[in-house]
Parts: C-alpha cells; structure tokens; sequence
C-alpha cells in the first residue's frame, strides 16, 4: 500500500507540469494567479516537493480541473455523473458540468407562473441562455422580455436581472455561467457557397 501511495504521489509533479504546458501557462502566470511562490511549483512539478492539499487546491482551481484530476485518484466504481438536482424558490437546478471555476452549465427547470413581484439582482459574471419549452420572461435592466423556444440571451450579470414564467405552463432553459469577463467564443461561422 505504501508502495502504491507513494508511486501516486510522484506523478502529481509530472502531471501539473504537463497540464501548465498544455494550458501554456507559465510558472510565473501561474504563481500570479494562485499565490504559490514560483520556486515552490517549480520543486513541485519536479518532484522535489511533496504536495500538500494547501498547494492542490489553488492549483486545481486555476488549472480549472477536479482534484482527483491531479492526483489521478483510482477508480471507485461506477463511472457515470450523477447529477443531484437542486430546488430553490420553486425553480430546479440540475448541474449539466463539475468543472470547478470557469463555466458552469445547468438546465433550470421553473415549476409553474411565479407570484412573486420580481426583484432583479446583480453579482459577479457572465450568463448565457437558451429557453428549451415554455416562456420565460426576463427582465434585464429596464428591458422587460419574454424568450420562446430557441431564443438564446447574453449578458453581463452587473446589469440587474431576473427571471421568471411568462405564464402558467413550466419553464425549462439551459444557462451557462461564466466568471466576469468570461464571454462565449463563436469559432464556425456560416459562410453560403
């Protein structure tokens, strides 16, 4: 077992040096972003340092990956995702990614015509959705919006938002989050012949 433990933790240096160098990330880009001195990520990555779940966990994050990505953490089991829905406030989140940081996507399901006055509300982001079945209605800013299936929105979360049933019938969209400044990349593009 002691065997098997340390053959572990000599291929987390490796592999955070190949997933920098993928990422084309620098020692000193990535010291910046987690607060760990670059003489501490080089002894690391070379093996020359243990690491310790203080050093895992800002690392994971800013490579944007599970710990046990790290780690190469053994199998245990079945390897399917198992999503647990959550419900808040009548409305069903279901997490679609567990990719820590970066982008988040959910398909959010809204029971039923919501009562409440709507109270929109602003935090750190970006949010991208597309409306599956019924009518949402947004408010985003000043602008008051009912979204059909097939409708996509945009936008930066300072601007006050809110989102509700447009009428009695169920609500089901995708949404993806974003970190700010996080914006969606269009890379095909439509030419006609």
């Amino acid at each position: 077992m002691d065997q098997e433990f340390g053959e572990v933790i000599d291929a987390i240096g490796p592999r955070l040096r190949e997933l920098r160098r993928r990422n084309g990330t620098t020692l000193t880009a990535l010291s910046e972003v987690t607060g760990i001195p670059v003489s501490t990520l080089s002894r690391l990555e070379s093996g020359q340092r243990k690491p310790s779940l203080e050093l895992l966990l800002p690392l994971a994050k800013a490579h944007q990956v599970p710990l046990d990505e790290l780690v190469d953490a053994p199998e245990t089991g079945d390897p399917r995702v198992h999503s647990r829905p959550v419900t808040r406030h009548g409305q069903t989140f279901i997490p679609l990614t567990r990719r820590p940081g970066g982008l988040q996507a959910y398909k959010q399901i809204l029971s039923g015509r919501d009562t409440a006055e709507p109270d929109p509300r602003t935090h750190e982001g970006y949010h991208w959705l597309y409306v599956l079945n019924g009518k949402l209605r947004l408010i985003l800013g000043d602008q008051d919006m009912i979204l059909t299936p097939g409708e996509v929105a945009e936008f930066d979360t300072h601007l006050p938002h809110w989102f509700g049933n447009a009428d009695e019938h169920p609500v089901e969209y995708l949404s993806i989050y974003g970190p700010q400044g996080e914006r969606f990349h269009i890379k095909a593009r439509y030419r006609p012949e």
